[in-house]
């Protein structure tokens, strides 16, 4: 079944939902899933809705043209159409750290996500054996201070060249410059410990140890200039006691860290986020 995504935001008033909805039953779509919030107090009406495209008579790259007049415009209205039935073209990013790498590419194999990865990028060579055991081109690119703009230039044609879609920073430890980010705006998605900014550097589950911590998680957001400030996907704690040694939390930690990565993904690829204000609107 081939269906449409459309994701939408607007001021909030009567009539909506109404209008939306006659629209794609007036024109032979049959909607399998609605959703929808209104944020009070900005006055902000969101709509996630998902309708059959097998007897649709407007065909899929007309849609926006027909529902602009008749109903866009009316609610000032911002949207996107996605379909089901496209692939998602998915850049991988990646240092050292191979927790949550490896379990990102099982899920892939596995085919758990609506994605296709063309290329994996990295500062180090350490992963490039394991993306060869799951055939995905692999780009060693060092980074250094002197050379950083010139080899983020390399990675942007990289994608391009390769119709990215969304990047997913799997424990890559570079901070991105604006300008890489500004062509990917809300489609960078990082992982981090919870930690930030109470315990950063390159050890916090060692600072967090000695502080003898009770809880400890991951967030995973979208990435914008502003350094683990953007928009939160998926968050997740586990607790921790005076038991747990230094290694017991890192284990832990990392855990949690490839779950949320993992659903931040999967909310991303079935078209399930709405940002706004440096704030996410997750349709379950």
């Amino acid at each position: 079944m081939s269906t449409a995504i459309m994701l939408i935001h607007c001021p909030d008033e009567t009539g909506i939902i109404l209008s939306v909805t006659d629209f794609i039953s007036k024109n032979g779509g049959n909607i399998v899933d609605l959703d929808q919030h209104v944020d009070s107090e900005r006055k902000i009406f969101f709509m996630r809705v998902e309708w059959t495209l097998d007897d649709f008579s407007i065909p899929r790259d007309k849609i926006g043209d027909h529902f602009d007049p008749l109903v866009a415009n009316e609610y000032q209205m911002q949207y996107k159409i996605h379909f089901r039935d496209e692939k998602i073209r998915m850049a991988l990013m990646v240092s050292k750290m191979d927790h949550c790498f490896n379990d990102i590419l099982s899920r892939y194999r596995s085919g758990e996500w609506n994605v296709e990865i063309p290329l994996i990028i990295s500062n180090h060579p350490d992963m490039e054996e394991t993306a060869k055991r799951f055939d995905i081109p692999y780009h060693y690119m060092p980074m250094s201070k002197e050379t950083k703009a010139e080899q983020e230039k390399k990675q942007l044609q990289l994608m391009l060249d390769h119709n990215i879609e969304f990047v997913v920073l799997s424990r890559y430890m570079q901070i991105l410059s604006e300008n890489f980010i500004e062509h990917y705006p809300n489609r960078i998605i990082n992982i981090h410990h919870s930690f930030l900014p109470a315990f950063p550097g390159a050890k916090p589950y060692h600072s967090a140890h000695e502080r003898g911590v009770k809880i400890i998680g991951a967030t995973s957001h979208y990435v914008t200039a502003e350094l683990d400030a953007g928009p939160i996907i998926e968050q997740n704690v586990a607790h921790v006691s005076h038991k747990d040694s230094v290694e017991d939390l890192v284990r832990k930690g990392r855990d949690i860290e490839k779950v949320v990565l993992s659903r931040a993904i999967w909310h991303h690829t079935n078209r399930c986020i709405l940002s706004y204000a440096n704030r996410t609107v997750i349709f379950e």
